[in-house]
């Protein structure tokens, strides 16, 4: 796996929930949703869906720490880490999620040692709030607050592990992906090599059957899909 470089999503890919949204449901004017199907619906991207929704939020730092620290991750993803590490492979938690909350819920399961990519929360007054976006790029074809494609190393293969829209980008350029979710039919959909799974405890399974010398996705034939999904 020396040759690997993972790419692995938070929300609701390491988190059982989806952060963000439940940062909006908590503190956020109603409003947010309407926002929300916007990017949905392909009108915005991330990046302008966070900064207005953000700006909706009203909630204290003591508020928004209480929130993170009730949030729950998948309880085999501590365990994969020190896998993937221990065969070689370099991995990082990219995210179009909020840095500070991605760090604390990590450190709370034991995981303080991967590079998080994410964008950073910004208080504005007392209960008011902004997010910043310093791994976006003006190319992103996805308008991305974090542009994912970025975070993709030269003469590495890369793996991609993720839940949704903000993986479909990096999905498409990836050498192969574990999907759940709408990132695993939007897989399906465009033919994309990818492998479904539910828990992280399935994935040592997976990357055990990566192809040790497969330069790009085109390398993965018919037969190792097969091989993949019935894992």
């Amino acid at each position: 796996m020396m040759h690997w470089h993972i790419v692995c999503d938070f929300d609701g890919t390491i988190s059982r929930a989806d952060v963000i949204d439940n940062v909006l449901q908590r503190f956020a004017d109603p409003s947010w949703e309407s926002i929300e199907q916007e990017w949905l619906d392909g009108h915005i991207g991330s990046r302008e869906c966070l900064s207005r929704q953000l700006a909706l939020v009203k909630a204290s730092p003591a508020e928004l720490l209480g929130y993170f620290d009730s949030v729950e991750i998948d309880p085999d993803f501590p365990d994969f880490v020190d896998h993937v590490i221990g065969l070689g492979a370099s991995i990082e938690v990219v995210s179009d999620g909020i840095e500070q909350g991605i760090a604390r819920i990590l450190a709370r399961n034991y995981v303080t040692l991967l590079p998080i990519l994410a964008n950073r929360l910004r208080q504005v007054d007392h209960n008011s709030w902004r997010i910043d976006f310093p791994y976006a790029s003006d190319a992103c074809r996805a308008a991305s607050g974090n542009c994912k494609c970025k975070s993709t190393p030269r003469g590495k293969r890369v793996l991609v592990i993720g839940d949704g829209q903000s993986d479909m980008c990096v999905a498409s350029t990836a050498d192969f992906v574990f999907a759940k979710g709408r990132l695993a039919e939007y897989c399906e959909r465009n033919a994309i090599p990818y492998a479904r799974f539910d828990s992280f405890a399935e994935l040592p399974a997976l990357l055990a059957k990566l192809p040790r010398n497969a330069a790009n996705a085109t390398n993965f034939s018919i037969e190792t899909q097969e091989l993949f999904h019935h894992v």
